[in-house]
Formats: structure tokens, sequence, C-alpha cells
């Protein structure tokens, strides 16, 4: 299938093959680590990737949302918008738990409509645009298309569960495996390898439009926790939370955590 979004995907698939090299110089587990404010953990893989990135992938006219680069806020007048994380996962890279990977995302007029997800522990490649479908390690996939939210298979963040913020779903209908990195999740999400993800903690932009362009691509759904379509690109790049899987989910889903919506929607905006 012709996409209108070919020369993207063969960005992404070229600068996610230019990260294979950074990560032979690094052993996760045994990496030097230092702290950001928030004691968010930077490595020297951080930003060596960030410069791959940037050299593959920007060109002239585009706009560039980077976890790892100042945001200078030229690409509020673009319209097309890389929105990458170099590392996601950077405390499981550090720890070494194979729950890291490269994550880029591209927005056209506020729409996260390309993406392409690297977990170099795991060998696993992501690759996908909403006109193109998604690829699996170079296989066609697609999201989950189970009916019922009963024995759903869900994804949690790891430091969420271990503080507590899942201990009101212990006892739901659906089975919780904590992991790292919400982009790995999403990227999990969209080839079907996990029924859904979400998380009622706020997220950045570059957290999660790679892994949500990949799960509409792979015809999944993503919404907010206000149940509004996802927009990209915005002066603030900070999302109150996010809420992803298989089409048929959404509804159960919602309405199974509607309390827990509406809680984490009103703080978020405190």
């Amino acid at each position: 299938m012709t996409s209108s979004y070919s020369d993207i995907l063969e960005r992404i698939e070229a600068a996610l093959l230019s990260t294979h090299e950074i990560f032979s110089r690094f052993t996760p587990g045994a990496v030097a680590t230092e702290y950001k404010a928030g004691h968010d953990p930077v490595t020297e893989a951080d930003h060596a990737i960030d410069a791959a990135l940037h050299e593959h992938l920007l060109r002239e006219g585009e706009g560039w949302l980077s976890e790892e680069t100042i945001d200078d806020h030229t690409r509020l007048g673009k319209e097309r918008v890389w929105v990458v994380d170099p590392l996601d996962g950077t405390r499981e890279f550090v720890q070494g738990i194979p729950e890291f990977c490269v994550s880029i995302g591209f927005v056209d007029k506020g729409r996260p409509v390309a993406g392409g997800i690297y977990n170099p522990a795991t060998k696993e490649t992501f690759l996908g645009a909403i006109d193109r479908g998604v690829t699996y390690n170079g296989k066609p996939a697609k999201a989950s298309e189970r009916s019922k939210l009963d024995g759903s298979q869900v994804l949690a963040s790891r430091s969420e569960v271990k503080r507590g913020e899942w201990k009101a779903f212990e006892r739901s209908s659906f089975q919780v495996r904590a992991m790292g990195s919400v982009a790995y999740k999403l990227a999990l999400v969209s080839a079907g390898l996990a029924d859904i993800t979400f998380t009622l903690t706020p997220k950045n932009e570059w957290d999660v439009m790679a892994g949500a362009a990949l799960v509409l691509s792979a015809g999944g759904f993503v919404c907010t926790l206000e149940n509004t379509r996802l927009t990209a690109n915005n002066a603030n790049p900070l999302l109150s939370g996010l809420l992803a899987g298989g089409r048929y989910l959404k509804t159960d889903l919602v309405s199974a955590l509607g309390p827990h919506l509406q809680l984490a929607a009103a703080a978020s905006k405190q």
C-alpha cells in the first residue's frame, strides 16, 4: 500500500537503525548516571541518541520536541512536528531491566500519525502510520480485537504500581502486568501483545506520541482521561494521562475507570 507518510516511515526506520551502534557502547545495568530535576535519571546514551535522531529525522519546515532538547517553542508554528523520547525507560536501562526503548512520533496538524519504537534489549521494532498499518519486527500486526474487558491483559507502570496507584484495580476483572516505559507498553498494545494500557498520572507528549500513533495505526483507540481525542504539539506538552487499547474495549474501560478518571483529570489541573 502506498502511504502518504512513506518518506516519514523511511526516516523513522533509518533513525532507529542508527541507534543500534550507540546502544552497543553501553551495558544496561552498568551505565554512568546523572539526575535531572525531579530525580529523573539521564545518561550519555540519552544525549547521544537525541543527537542521532535529530540528524536523521528533522528537515526544513518541521518542528522538534524531545525530552533531551530545550523546547524553544518554534515548533508551535509548524504543522509537521517530531515528538521523540531518545530513551524512554531510562530507569530500567540503568537497572538493566529490558523494558526501555527509543520512541519516535510524528505529528501532522496536531494528530499523531506515524511512529517507530525500538527496544534494543529485546530486539523488537514497531513501525507504523495511520495509512499503512503497523509492523512488528517487519511483519503486519494489529491491536487486540478482544471484545470483553474481563480477562484482558492490562500493562501498568511499574513505578505507579510501586507507589500504590494501582491498588484500586487489584480486584478488577482484568489482569495487571507491571513494566517500565510507557512507550514500550503502547508499542506492545499496538502489536496485540497486550490488550490495554493506561496511566492516570500526567505524562509528557514525548512519552506517548509515538506509541499513540502506533496504536491508532493498528486499529486501536487512544484517548485522554477526559475521553477526548489525543492532540499533540501543545504549548504545554504535559498531558493529564492516557488510555489506549483494542478498539472494542474502550467503552467498557472508560466505564470501569469512571470515578478514577474524573479524580485524576481534576488533580492534573490543580
